[in-house]
């Protein structure tokens, strides 16, 4: 009988060395580059965190200078005592400077900002546009530091993919490479804004990459690290708020009251992005009906958020301030509704009128605001199975955020970092995942997809939507002569019926062609000085080939 189980033993052992074998040739094989795409992750990691940190010093010391405030934490309580027309001069020369930046530096005069982080993750190969870049970094800077009223940590996202693209063209990184970089950019600057590393790195995987790949999670890890340590060094280990009053629920009965404040908050979060939207779509208007020079859209914004800064200076930049009062129970209700408006409009001015600025900070204010009022009402009715009414805040804060960003899980994990209070979690998470499953029906998934979709780009719906986008008839074209091709005339046939395509056109306009037609081929052609040259024909095979291989290639890189 032992004979059998010495032969089993001796099995076990040799496949034992020969596995450490092959991992040892993994080891000499794959480890060094390994090894030195993790050191540039670290690279980027630091830079991209010294960036969110030089953004915010710089911020804080051009308010402090601007507004004369001793203390920028508390800057609308040292702008309520300024003269009514510095608080309008200077977001409406503010505004002017930046639209004149965005006009001289950007071909739509428009701020980049996280959604096109993710366009340059989904369609670009983790690259986004360098010049136009700076441009919007600046002008957020700017934006924040003259009285717009939006958040830091978008352009500080933005900023960071641009640092991670130069990187990447340096070393002439192929499309997975790219992203994976483009990541870990992302998750410094979210660590190093928010002291919150976890949070940081699951919000590059969550909202940008948008996939979990096994492959990309360290180097992400080692870079998100890297920003919380910059933060650190500076600001030290500390939350940005603290809960004043203990955060336990009073029995389990309040849960359905958190459920209620989830769908509340949903709603709120699409009032804000659906305002953003239509102040946009106005500012469009007005410009193009009234042919105002783009440079001046930003100012008159500018204007605006001034005049209403005269009564709620509370609008005015970040909002930190506020936020804090809404958290640790420092407003009545009246105020909180007030302020809940107030900003949703302001928000809408800032980025319809082409300021700079992101949505992320916003939108704790807002649900801050939105949960704190919740939980006034709720705890004065039920004052006996209540809680503190400043747990509705946090759950709010964090409830609306998520929604907005489109991002239950990686927003979740940034209240409970900014607070440094895991004992919420409860009423956070069952708030959260209502708000976020409500708003995510209502817009097409956040607020960062919806801008794409509103610019025809079709991220929302996952790779077998925008693929098609990337891919062009030219690539898969049989050119004319090629035996494998129709003939001339066959394809001029098809070209007088109208079935034809455009030389360089996307698969995505194709496909529907040979629906409609239902064509074995469509002939290409070209215009030349007016006059239409046939170059070939796009088989239905080859098209669908083709997007075949590039979903194969998507799902073995999310999978990898």
């Amino acid at each position: 009988m032992s004979k059998p189980h010495d032969h089993s033993l001796s099995a076990q052992f040799s496949r034992g060395i020969s596995e450490m074998k092959d991992s040892w040739r993994v080891l000499l094989h794959r480890g060094p580059s390994q090894f030195r795409f993790w050191f540039i992750a670290l690279l980027i990691g630091v830079s991209a965190g010294f960036a969110a940190l030089l953004f915010r010093k710089g911020i804080s010391a051009l308010q402090a200078w601007v507004y004369g405030a001793e203390d920028v934490n508390y800057l609308h309580s040292f702008a309520a005592d300024l003269p009514w027309y510095w608080l309008v001069l200077i977001a409406t020369l503010g505004g002017l400077i930046v639209g004149i930046i965005l006009d001289r530096f950007t071909p739509d005069g428009r701020v980049r900002s996280v959604a096109d982080v993710i366009e340059g993750a989904a369609l670009n190969e983790g690259r986004l546009e360098m010049k136009a870049g700076l441009a919007s970094a600046l002008a957020s800077f700017l934006t924040l530091s003259t009285g717009g009223s939006s958040g830091r940590e978008g352009p500080v996202v933005h900023l960071a993919g641009v640092i991670s693209s130069w990187v990447s063209d340096k070393i002439r990184a192929d499309g997975i490479t790219g992203r994976d970089l483009l990541g870990c950019a992302v998750a410094a600057a979210v660590s190093a804004s928010f002291n919150a590393p976890i949070a940081g790195a699951l919000f590059a995987l969550e909202v940008v990459l948008r996939h979990f790949a096994v492959h990309a999670f360290a180097p992400i890890v080692i870079a998100s690290v890297a920003g919380t340590v910059i933060n650190r060094l500076a600001y030290g280990d500390v939350t940005e708020f603290s809960m004043q009053t203990p955060g336990a629920l009073q029995f389990y009965v309040e849960l359905p009251a958190f459920l209620m404040l989830g769908v509340i908050c949903g709603l709120v979060a699409v009032v804000l992005m659906r305002a953003i939207f239509f102040a946009d779509h106005v500012g469009d208007v007005v410009h193009q009906g009234l042919r105002i020079p783009r440079w001046l859209r930003p100012a008159i914004s500018g204007l605006l958020l001034g005049v209403i800064a005269i009564w709620y200076p509370h609008i005015i930049g970040v909002g930190y301030e506020t936020t804090e009062l809404a958290l640790t129970g420092g407003l009545v209700l009246s105020q909180a509704l007030i302020f809940v408006v107030v900003k949703t409009a302001a928000v809408a001015i800032t980025m319809g009128g082409r300021m700079g600025g992101g949505v992320f900070s916003p939108s704790l204010m807002i649900g801050a605001l939105t949960g704190l009022a919740f939980g006034l009402i709720a705890t004065s009715v039920l004052p006996d199975v209540s809680g503190t009414h400043t747990l509705y805040a946090f759950a709010g804060m964090g409830a609306v955020a998520a929604a907005v960003l489109g991002a239950p899980i990686s927003t979740t994990l940034i209240v409970f970092e900014l607070t440094g209070d895991w004992q919420i979690g409860l009423a956070v998470m069952v708030a959260v995942s209502i708000s976020t499953a409500l708003a995510s029906r209502l817009v097409d998934r956040s607020f960062f997809l919806t801008q794409l979709e509103r610019r025809n780009i079709h991220c929302a719906a996952g790779p077998q939507a925008y693929l098609l986008a990337l891919l062009r008839s030219d690539a898969v074209m049989r050119p004319l002569g090629d035996p494998r091709c129709a003939s001339r005339e066959e394809c001029e046939a098809l070209h007088s019926q109208g079935l034809s395509l455009e030389n360089g056109a996307s698969l995505e306009a194709a496909l529907p062609v040979f629906d409609r037609a239902d064509a074995v081929f469509l002939p290409v052609v070209e215009v030349n000085d007016g006059a239409e040259v046939l170059l070939g024909a796009v088989y239905h095979v080859d098209a669908l080939k083709a997007y075949n291989r590039a979903l194969v290639a998507v799902a073995a890189e999310e999978h990898s």
